[in-house]
């Protein structure tokens, strides 16, 4: 099964739903959708009502991407206190939009126009900010947290810290940010630099090893790909401006290779554990184990097999993306796929893709998951949750008081 973001359609929730069900038409595995909310108002709120009762349980927020798609705090507030009420998990590209837009022009004006201006302008601390401010603002509302894409040290240890305080947070590194490194947006070759952009930005060595321990120690639970492709044509458009580069970069076809190859090979992770972050924490955190997630009688037979003793390389010439660059080019994997069973049909068997066009269910995601377990409506919650903490060192709240003035009446300069 796959859980796709769908995006509003100028900041149309339904419109946009609609627009991504058009997509999925001919699908031909089980998907489901995450919608994002671009912009704050009634019908926003009203929307995401629908929208829970079409089989959507989380909404993804952007703190980034000034203009377009990033909401401000108080729009993340409004969102955060919706779906604590509706039962459904909130999602946050978590950088400092603000301070993105003025690093872009910064490095911008200083001479830097291509790719690795795009790694320059949007450093970690940006990052980390903004997955610390995220995480407080949950906590505040009383709402568990999803955070996509963590691809550095400091949004990591965000993560962790509140995770170690008791907070429902879920971390979530991808592929890219494993196996990669920055550098690659310091290729001499626009086309091959410009396939490496996404946000947040793929980091330094030393950020990927230490998202792979947090892999392993449990810091972090899962691990998806943000799979977001364009064609090298489509990225020429920033030849002379990285601000322009269209973010993403592929991984839907390579993520189970890659994390088999950073994680489980070198003996980070167990076989198990591989199976935990690859699938099993997925259908626990959206709601929708064990009908997936789990080899078990009931559950949907979605299995595929990996054979360690399998070696090859990622290459864009054999990929089955129609996007003309790979990311991992090159990248050699000890182990591969060799069978995938959907729904209990054999749809990949000895290099050959056996696929009916349509086949796929759109797969409804009910709220109220673990995370939410023991969770009321926001608002009223969260007051009580205030007037609690503040109680404990300063007496009862709300404080009864009499009228105003020293014996209970009304002085005459009050009137």
């Amino acid at each position: 099964m796959h859980i796709d973001f769908a995006l509003p359609v100028n900041h149309d929730l339904m419109a946009g739903f609609r627009a991504w069900q058009a997509k999925a038409e001919l699908a031909c595995a089980d998907y489901g959708f995450h919608m994002a909310v671009t912009k704050w108002a009634a019908q926003a709120a009203e929307d995401m009502g629908r929208l829970v009762q079409q089989g959507i349980n989380s909404f993804k927020f952007f703190m980034a991407y000034k203009g377009a798609l990033m909401v401000s705090d108080e729009e993340l507030l409004q969102g955060f206190m919706r779906c604590r009420q509706l039962g459904a998990l909130p999602q946050v590209h978590a950088e400092n939009g603000e301070a993105v837009a003025l690093g872009q022009q910064l490095v911008f004006n200083a001479g830097v126009t291509g790719p690795e201006g795009h790694a320059l302008s949007r450093p970690a601390a940006l990052e980390g900010e903004a997955t610390g401010r995220a995480i407080r603002l949950a906590g505040f509302v009383g709402v568990p947290l999803y955070v996509v894409h963590v691809m550095s040290i400091d949004a990591s240890e965000e993560v962790a810290r509140a995770r170690a305080s008791g907070q429902r947070v879920i971390g979530e590194p991808v592929a890219s940010g494993l196996a990669l490194d920055e550098s690659a947006m310091w290729d001499a070759n626009f086309t091959r630099a410009a396939a490496a952009v996404m946000s947040p930005p793929i980091r330094g060595k030393q950020h990927s090893a230490a998202l792979k321990r947090a892999l392993a120690g449990g810091l972090l639970q899962l691990v998806a790909t943000d799979h977001a492709v364009f064609n090298s044509s489509q990225k020429a458009v920033g030849q002379r401006d990285f601000r322009l580069i269209p973010n993403g970069v592929n991984g839907l076809e390579e993520r189970m290779h890659v994390v088999w190859q950073e994680l489980v090979a070198p003996g980070l992770i167990t076989p198990q554990d591989y199976v935990r972050i690859t699938s099993t924490a997925a259908a626990r955190i959206f709601n929708v184990y064990p009908r997936k997630g789990r080899i078990a009688a009931g559950s949907d037979a979605d299995v595929i097999v990996l054979d360690p003793s399998v070696n090859h390389t990622i290459t864009a010439a054999t990929h089955h993306s129609r996007i003309d660059t790979n990311v991992y080019e090159g990248k050699e994997i000890a182990g591969k796929v060799t069978v995938t069973i959907s729904r209990g049909r054999l749809v990949w068997y000895k290099g050959k893709l056996d696929v009916q066009p349509g086949s796929g269910r759109f797969i409804t995601l009910p709220t109220h998951g673990l995370l939410s377990d023991g969770l009321g409506k926001a608002g009223a919650d969260t007051a009580a949750q205030l007037m609690k903490a503040f109680s404990a060192d300063n007496g009862a709240t709300p404080v009864v008081r009499g009228a105003a003035g020293s014996n209970g009446t009304a002085r005459k300069d009050e009137l």
